[in-house]
C-alpha cells in the first residue's frame, strides 16, 4: 500500500506517532540494563512427560547404558534436578553429577552429564565411606563422625583448600539425610586411594571418611566443572531413602 492512498486522518496520525515511537524505543535501548543471557535451564512448567522424553534422548545420545547406568537412576537425578532447579537453588544449572552406589567400587560409576549440550564430561571411579561398606556400599548415615557416605541430593559450593588439598565442599538439601554434610565436612577432594594404582594393587578402591573421594590424576578439572551450584545426586537402591527422600517426595 502505498503512503499517498493512506486516508488523510490516518496519515497525520502516522506523522505525529512514528517519530514518539521511534523515541521511545531508542530511549529504551538507551537506558534499559543489559541482562545476562540464560545458557539453559529447565522450565517451571516441565511436565513429568516432557522430562521422560528429554531422559530418553540424553540416556541414548550420551549411551549411559553402556557406561552401566540404570536409566531409572538417570529418572530419579532429572526429577530432583528439576525441582531444585525450579525452586532456584542451583547457580550452574545445565550440569548434573550422579554417583550410583548400587554399583562396585572397582567401577566408574560417577557421572557428570552437559545437560545443555547433551555431553558426558566425565565418568570416573569414586570411594564412599569406610563405615558404609568394603567393595559396595551398603550403610548410610546423617550421624557425625559416622565415617559413612550421605545419600541423595546436594547442591555443590566453594572450593577451598585443605587437609586432602583442593577440595569442593557440599550443601545438602535433604532433611534428616545429608543436611549435615557441611558440618560432617563431607566434600569432594582427590586421594590415591581413589585412583587405578590403588585398585591394581588392592583389587577394590580404598575408603574415605564419608567423602565422595575421586582420583587424584584429574580431580581439579573435574571439581571446577562441577563447583558453585551444580546438582550432585549420590543414588543407592535404599529403601529407606527413596520413601523418606525430602527431594524426591517434596
Amino acid at each position: 500500500m502505498k503512503f499517498h492512498s493512506v486516508p488523510k486522518k490516518l496519515r497525520l496520525c502516522l506523522i505525529f506517532l512514528v517519530p514518539v515511537l521511534l523515541s521511545g524505543i531508542i530511549k529504551a535501548n538507551r537506558f534499559s540494563p543489559v541482562l545476562p543471557t540464560v545458557t539453559y535451564y529447565l522450565p517451571a512448567d516441565f511436565s513429568a512427560e516432557a522430562r521422560k522424553v528429554f531422559v530418553n534422548r540424553l540416556y541414548d545420545s550420551i549411551h549411559l547404558n553402556e557406561l552401566g547406568l540404570q536409566k531409572d537412576v538417570l529418572e530419579l537425578a532429572m526429577k530432583g534436578f528439576s525441582k531444585l532447579s525450579n525452586k532456584g537453588k542451583l547457580n550452574r544449572d545445565s550440569i548434573l553429577t550422579i554417583v550410583d552406589f548400587s554399583r562396585s567400587s572397582r567401577e566408574k560409576r560417577m557421572y557428570i552429564i552437559d545437560l545443555k549440550n547433551i555431553e558426558l564430561l566425565f565418568n570416573i571411579r569414586v570411594a564412599h565411606g569406610k563405615n558404609s561398606g568394603t567393595e559396595y556400599a551398603h550403610h548410610f548415615s546423617n550421624v557425625m563422625a559416622s565415617h559413612k557416605s550421605s545419600l541423595g541430593f546436594y547442591v555443590t559450593q566453594n572450593t577451598y583448600r585443605g587437609e586432602n588439598g583442593y577440595s569442593l565442599r557440599l550443601q545438602g538439601v535433604e532433611r534428616n539425610i545429608n543436611d549435615k554434610a557441611l558440618r560432617r565436612s563431607i566434600v569432594i577432594h582427590g586421594a590415591n586411594y581413589a585412583g587405578e594404582n590403588f585398585l591394581h594393587q588392592k583389587g577394590m578402591l580404598g575408603r574415605s571418611f564419608g567423602c565422595p573421594a575421586i582420583p587424584m590424576e584429574n580431580h581439579k578439572a573435574i571439581i571446577d566443572a562441577i563447583k558453585e551450584g551444580s546438582c550432585l545426586f549420590i543414588y543407592s537402591p535404599n529403601k529407606k531413602y527413596l520413601n523418606l527422600s525430602t527431594v524426591l517426595n517434596g
